[in-house]
């Protein structure tokens, strides 16, 4: 069975599609087969990162690895049991042919609540959850106490993530392992990182989840889209000599990459 790892968040704009894509490229070039599904249908950031890839890979004739991508299939209503949602019939089929296929299932959810989202957070093995480093993030993960910065519950998206849990542990599949990953820290906003950093953890106890640091704002991160290259692949791209924030960003993923601990996975770029 494939490892099915979701990027999760119902806020946009928290670095899903960029965390999915680093995320999916560093485990191919690890030697794994990964596949790919965008679960945002209109926008499709992810899904459009791997055509570039693709695209960038054919025209320069490079040797590097690349997600497949899956588009969920379609499915005639017709063949839709009166009890059957045909979202989860297109997401089901979708996986199940990835899994015949590949060691890991990156799947990139969209950044609002819907019903592909649900039912794809119930099939993690790994949870990833982007989030801005403020509380304006944090809200959807839980509510806090505005003057003494309490932590008073779990918010709407931390009720979906208990919801998918649940149905999992009724399945008799694994426990989800949820990471809460902490993407654009301000270097020199030291006192809300504080804040937002107790805030999560007082959280994390009370829900179970596991705080990780992600990527800080950099330019290159936007730069890369359009040929769907990582941080991974500079060299390839004819870029010999990194700079200091290239360097940094590359450490970055590599702290990322270990903190997931996925199976089988030994990072060593």
């Amino acid at each position: 069975m494939a490892h099915i790892i979701v990027l999760g968040n119902e806020k946009g704009g928290s670095g899903k599609s960029t965390t999915a894509m680093h995320v999916a490229t560093a485990l191919s070039r690890l030697g794994q087969i990964v596949g790919g599904l965008d679960l945002d249908l209109r926008q499709r950031s992810f899904g459009r990162y791997i055509e570039n890839r693709q695209n960038t890979i054919s025209k320069r004739s490079l040797d590097l690895p690349c997600p497949l991508l899956m588009e969920l299939p379609n499915i005639d209503p017709a063949d839709v049991g009166p009890d059957e949602n045909i979202y989860d019939l297109r997401l089901s089929a979708a996986v199940a042919e990835l899994e015949a296929r590949c060691d890991f299932i990156v799947i990139d959810c969209p950044g609002s609540h819907t019903r592909l989202s649900q039912v794809a957070h119930s099939l993690a093995d790994t949870l990833i959850t982007p989030m801005n480093d403020s509380f304006v993030d944090f809200d959807l993960l839980g509510r806090v106490d505005a003057e003494t910065n309490e932590v008073k519950g779990p918010s709407v998206y931390s009720e979906m993530v208990w919801h998918a849990r649940q149905l999992r542990a009724r399945a008799g599949l694994n426990p989800i392992d949820w990471i809460v990953v902490r993407n654009r820290l301000g270097a020199q906003e030291m006192h809300n990182k504080r804040k937002v950093g107790q805030a999560l953890q007082a959280l994390s106890e009370r829900i179970g989840f596991r705080v990780a640091p992600g990527f800080s704002e950099r330019v290159i991160f936007r730069e890369l889209f359009p040929t769907g290259m990582t941080l991974l692949d500079l060299r390839e791209l004819g870029v010999d000599r990194l700079n200091v924030s290239n360097l940094a960003a590359r450490q970055e993923l590599r702290e990322l990459m270990r903190s997931l601990n996925l199976p089988g996975v030994s990072v060593d770029f």
